[in-house]
């Protein structure tokens, strides 16, 4: 029988079907973070259960720690990364608190310690554990109840989701990325087009590209609505997993973890790479993108009533007028960081555009790297001065920061940030805040010129 890489994943974890047409499942790896973690814990001290085997899991600080300097930002803060921190002691959950060396974002800090593998299945109470298909893992997140119930079983109720593949032929044109890419797809199948699905990416351009392109592209596949994403486990993978400090102590031998050949989906799109410029968001939602040296839409290219609402309630909660040259939008902040794009290769794209060169006046420019071992390497790489020498905010520590209004990095009430995350939606990072989605040298560009930019234009200054 042909199967796809998720019903492989799905057959290899499910330890009984129930009557209702669910199934169990069997996690191999679950993670917590201070923000999504407090009420399960709760429900195991009231029910007085214990946590089934204490080495399957992981908790990290992100969410809501100060990337300043190595404290919380107010007491509600330092009592959620505290009551953590407590409940692992209590359970004996491993925990990568502030100060930690291998603290950070928990999408960034799971690769980087060796701690995911071909094959495994992955819980945390966060959307974008979709992420660690990019190694041909399961991952998806998760809501209290179910921390808990994993907590204590190591088990998940689920239902087996219906498969869709989207493949990527051919090359990417120069000035394209990974985050171009599932920008791409988000506006092609829509922000909620793969309700229900699990998503494969696959094609030419998705073998070429690195761990780092993988991850961000399955980072941001839940914007499509899927709650998995997954690329086949190649070779570039299984390097990936290898010579980390947990490397090994997940092993699933026997399968190549990799659709078989003539495998069925229920559905299908093809997107030629060439056709994918640099992009950029213009709306509040992921799917509401334009190529870089495009315009902002106009009601005439609405097909329907409910496209003109959109379109109209966007622009206006954004300030943009409908047919605006997207390079005249300016800027107030610009942000690269987020578990999307915050690893070395992120940074490393970004100081090739800034350096030499220095942040608009007036914008208020800032890199928070994804974990602590991250900044290590930027920092051993001069990566840091390049980017302080551009009037970049260095950030010490590592955490979300402004990917989401919940610590001290908040934008104002109609701070316009170029912004390296997943989510524009209204008041993602501030109340009135008007987020911008793109890639990090994308960010870099928006941030040396003051608006919204054409990073080839600059690339080819430098050529």
């Amino acid at each position: 029988m042909r199967r796809t890489l998720y019903d492989k994943l799905v057959d290899a974890h499910k330890v009984c079907d129930l009557p209702d047409g669910d199934m169990l499942i069997y996690v191999d790896f679950h993670i917590m973070n201070e923000y999504t973690s407090p009420q399960a814990f709760s429900g195991l001290e009231t029910k007085g259960l214990k946590v089934r085997r204490p080495e399957a899991h992981l908790s990290v600080v992100d969410h809501v720690n100060a990337t300043r300097g190595r404290e919380a930002p107010d007491a509600a803060s330092k009592l959620l990364i505290d009551n953590l921190e407590k409940n692992c002691r209590t359970h004996g959950i491993a925990f990568y608190g502030l100060g930690d060396p291998r603290q950070g974002i928990e999408h960034v800090v799971v690769p980087e310690q060796g701690l995911v593998a071909p094959g495994m299945l992955i819980a945390c109470g966060d959307s974008h554990t979709t992420t660690y298909g990019a190694f041909g893992a399961l991952g998806f997140g998760i809501g209290t109840s179910e921390v808990e119930h994993v907590l204590a079983t190591q088990t998940l109720r689920y239902k087996r989701l219906k498969t869709m593949r989207v493949t990527i032929d051919g090359a990417l044109p120069p000035g394209a990325t990974a985050k171009d890419i599932i920008m791409k797809v988000v506006q092609v199948v829509g922000a909620g087009g793969a309700n229900g699905y699990a998503v494969e990416f696959a094609g030419a351009a998705i073998a070429d590209l690195d761990m780092a392109g993988r991850m961000t592209i399955c980072n941001m596949a839940v914007e499509l609505g899927g709650r998995a994403a997954l690329i086949a486990a190649d070779d570039k993978a299984r390097a990936a997993c290898s010579g980390r400090p947990h490397s090994g102590h997940f092993a699933f031998e026997g399968e190549t973890w990799a659709t078989d050949p003539g495998a069925a989906f229920d559905k299908e799109f093809v997107i030629a790479a060439a056709d994918i410029p640099p992009l950029i968001t213009w709306g509040t939602s992921p799917d509401q993108s334009v190529p870089i040296d495009g315009r902002i839409p106009q009601e005439a290219d609405m097909a329907t009533p409910k496209a003109k609402s959109a379109l109209a309630r966007a622009l206006d909660y954004m300030g943009l007028k409908p047919g605006q040259a997207a390079q005249d939008i300016p800027i107030d902040s610009a942000f690269i960081g987020s578990c999307t794009n915050s690893r070395i290769e992120d940074l490393r794209a970004a100081a090739v555009v800034l350096r030499g060169r220095k942040v608009a006046e007036g914008v208020n420019a800032i890199v928070v790297p994804g974990s602590a071992l991250t900044r290590q390497m930027a920092e051993a790489e001069g990566l840091d001065k390049v980017f302080t020498a551009s009037g970049f905010d260095w950030r010490p520590e590592a955490g979300c920061s402004m990917c989401l209004a919940m610590n001290d990095d908040v934008a104002r009430d109609g701070e316009r940030v170029a912004s390296s995350t997943n989510r524009n939606f209204e008041g993602r990072q501030g109340r009135g805040a008007r987020t911008h989605l793109m890639s990090p040298a994308m960010v870099a560009a928006a941030a040396v010129t003051g608006r919204l930019t054409d990073v080839r234009d600059l690339m080819k200054e430098t050529a």
